[in-house]
């Protein structure tokens, strides 16, 4: 059996799914497991029997989605997963389209949670680039901050320093890097996402270290 609370409004998600725990059998054994402690071998245990001294297991995944080893491992073991009698429970931030439809495939029972539009928070991203160019550390990692706190996705922030790395390239503009600094900058930047989720990197902490070692 599998349950799914999805979506970027985290508050609406988490008191539901703390609502639907308490719900579950009390003698059921819980684990919950984030990325860093995620086990293929383990999970593997949950979704092809029950427990040595327990009938049920309940298993929680917060966030495991996000690396992408993961997510191709928990799509192709979905279906086995859905005939368990353990309850499998995934609390994920926003999700693409494709892996909630092959949640809806797998029967499970799925609860998405999104912030209103007109409440999200806006956020300019040339703040961002701005920063960077001035070669201001502090003001890079602040709008940084408040740009991830306000939900802008990752690729977009590389796509604007990208874009104003070229632009100082393109305008000559060699006051605070040199143009070896900008190209370099520009071609790392474009590999750095991909190249964190395939080394099973946490990537905002990666970006995070990227940017901030930049100056």
């Amino acid at each position: 059996m599998i349950y799914l609370f999805a979506g970027d409004d985290s508050k609406k998600k988490l008191v539901s799914l703390d609502a639907f725990l308490k719900q579950l059998p009390k003698e059921a054994e819980r684990l919950s497991i984030r990325h860093n402690d995620f086990n293929k071998d383990q999970i593997e245990s949950f979704y092809s029997g029950s427990g040595l001294f327990v009938s049920t297991s309940v298993v929680i995944f917060y966030e495991v989605l996000e690396r992408e080893e993961i997510q191709s491992f928990v799509l192709d073991k979905i279906s086995q997963m859905a005939e368990s009698n353990n309850h499998f429970i995934f609390s994920e931030g926003k999700l693409n389209k494709p892996t909630i439809d092959a949640f809806k495939k797998a029967r499970a029972e799925i609860n998405i949670y999104e912030l209103p539009k007109e409440k999200k928070e806006k956020f300019n991203n040339f703040l961002l680039a701005n920063a960077f160019g001035d070669k201001n550390k502090l003001n890079l990692w602040i709008y940084f901050r408040q740009a991830i706190n306000a939900g802008v996705g990752m690729e977009e922030l590389v796509g604007v320093l990208f874009w104003k790395a070229k632009d100082m390239i393109l305008k000559k503009n060699f006051s605070k890097y040199s143009e070896k600094e900008l190209e370099q900058f520009a071609s790392k930047i474009s590999y750095l996402l991909p190249e964190a989720r395939k080394a099973g990197k946490d990537a905002e902490i990666a970006f995070e270290k990227f940017i901030l070692e930049s100056i």
